[in-house]
């Protein structure tokens, strides 16, 4: 039984997750200027009195401003319609619709490295994605098909794509929720300081980390059955 168990994580569910990994942070890196302008980014200005006043605020009208790693998009107030920048690496964020008496100069892009990495990880997984695929239903390949599947050298380059695909994407991200928590709670820390007379905003951390998180543990699934079959063979 649990060979059985073993081999169906292998066969069916690895690749499940590292497509549904890939979606994820696929998702979190072109949002929101792309798709889910409103819906997913990795930073949110909403309205909101919870720093002035204490506790929660409904009905609040606004600015609101959705930050990516490719860009921003933003709407002067909740009826109002969302506005994107062009999606780019290297973003400048349209920061027009914050009041002045907002601390928006906190708000800037990461270096366009960060970006790139991650465009770098995303195109390594969906390399491995494939790879790791085909080597693990190499028996049911006709001929030399299975064949070139079999040897360890294609078998190793796999693994360790994916090794390093998971480990610049994540270490992308982690620079990206360091970047942009810093500029949260500077942001906050600075509308409380202002009191009554500060904008009526709050800044928090957008759902596109959790997707990434999520999307990472995923990953780490089928890179971890790569390395542990290197493993056994290199002890053979």
């Amino acid at each position: 039984m649990i060979a059985g168990l073993s081999k169906a994580i292998t066969l069916y569910l690895a690749p499940v997750l590292e497509l549904t990994a890939i979606v994820l942070s696929l998702f979190a890196f072109i949002s929101p200027v792309l798709i889910l302008q409103d819906r997913v980014s990795l930073l949110t200005v909403t309205p909101s009195t919870a720093l002035i006043q204490g506790g929660t605020s409904n009905g609040v009208d606004g600015p609101s401003l959705f930050l990516g790693p490719l860009g921003s998009c933003s709407k002067a107030s909740n009826a109002a319609s969302i506005n994107c920048t062009v999606p780019t690496i290297s973003p400048e964020y349209d920061l027009s619709v914050l009041p002045d008496n907002a601390p928006s100069l906190l708000f800037s892009a990461p270096t366009a490295a960060t970006p790139a990495f991650i465009a770098v990880a995303l195109s390594l997984s969906t390399v491995f994605l494939v790879t790791f695929t085909l080597i693990s239903f190499r028996h049911k390949m006709p001929g030399k098909m299975g064949a070139i599947f079999e040897k360890p050298t294609l078998q190793s380059l796999s693994a360790w794509i994916g090794f390093f695909g998971f480990l610049i994407g994540l270490t992308a991200f982690l620079v990206l929720r360091m970047w942009f928590g810093k500029a949260i709670q500077d942001f906050n820390a600075s509308i409380e300081a202002g009191g009554q007379q500060a904008a009526q905003l709050i800044a928090n951390e957008g759902n596109a980390f959790t997707m990434v998180w999520v999307a990472y543990a995923f990953h780490a699934v089928p890179v971890i059955i790569s390395l542990s079959k290197l493993n056994v063979t290199a002890s053979k």
